[in-house]
């Protein structure tokens, strides 16, 4: 069941949702970056990594030219409405959907505490 995100001051800052234990996010189709940037860096601030260090490409995971056309206006440039895709980066679990909508679940180790990310 998909549903609405509520809204941060920055949108596409992942937020730590504790009872559910994932990060979310609300990617902005209108702002400047494009979703692959903002998940990649939504991924390597979750995992404290730099990804100016060459530390983690999105390409091990699934084709960022292929998400950002799943996700980019019809050809008759409507907004694409409905569906989803799924895909793992460094061993968390990712979904994002048409909405803009973006989940983030961390590795499954039940002795690790996830803090909220910080800026």
């Amino acid at each position: 069941m998909q549903t609405e995100l509520s809204s941060a001051d920055d949108v596409n800052v992942p937020q730590y949702d504790q009872p559910n234990d994932r990060y979310v996010f609300h990617y902005d189709s209108d702002g400047t970056a494009t979703i692959t940037t903002t998940i990649v860096h939504a991924i390597a601030s979750i995992a404290d990594i730099d990804v100016s260090q060459g530390e983690f490409s999105l390409y091990d995971s699934v084709d960022p030219d292929a998400l950002e056309h799943i996700f980019s206006q019809k050809a008759d440039g409507t907004d694409r409405t409905g569906g989803h895709v799924a895909f793992s980066a460094l061993e968390h679990e990712v979904y994002v959907y048409a909405n803009g909508d973006v989940i983030i679940y961390p590795p499954t180790d039940a002795n690790v505490s996830h803090p909220p990310v910080s800026n």
